[in-house]
């Protein structure tokens, strides 16, 4: 039923889009683009196009009611949804094992304050410290 109502809710968008453009206004429209004066759909073209707008206009309307009372009586909008699915979705992932992990840290690092705003000048090759050897590497796992 919903998706019946929104099809018609798109189809009759498009009509009412396509019939105001093609009423002639103060600044002509395009029912005016064929010729000067002459209107490209007929004498009484005004008079259909005013009708059809008011038709379309309605059925707009209420198929734009239709769709909010639809919509609010399925119960959760998609951000409920998207936040149920979620926690689901995060069970899953504690169930799996952990895998173990390597880090590497220089003995210095624990020792040395952090660096002081950024400077202009670069450092120099003497003022860097040098990368830990490979016997300094720490192995831990969880």
């Amino acid at each position: 039923m919903y998706a019946l109502v929104l099809v018609v809710h798109l189809l009759v968008s498009f009509v009412l889009i396509a019939v105001i453009l093609l009423q002639a206004g103060r600044g002509g429209g395009l029912a005016d683009f064929a010729g000067a004066g002459s209107s490209a759909l007929g004498t009484r073209a005004s008079t259909y196009l005013t009708k059809a707008t008011t038709v379309c206009a309605v059925v707009f309307l209420c198929t734009s009611i239709t769709l909010a009372v639809l919509s609010a009586r399925q119960g959760r909008s998609l951000m409920q949804q998207a936040r149920a699915a979620k926690p689901a979705a995060a069970t899953a992932k504690t169930t799996a094992p952990a895998p173990a992990t390597t880090t590497t840290t220089p003995p210095a690092a624990a020792s040395t304050p952090a660096p002081a705003a950024a400077t202009a000048t670069p450092a120099t090759p003497s003022e860097t410290t040098p990368a830990p050897a490979a016997s300094e590497t720490k192995t831990t796992s969880p």
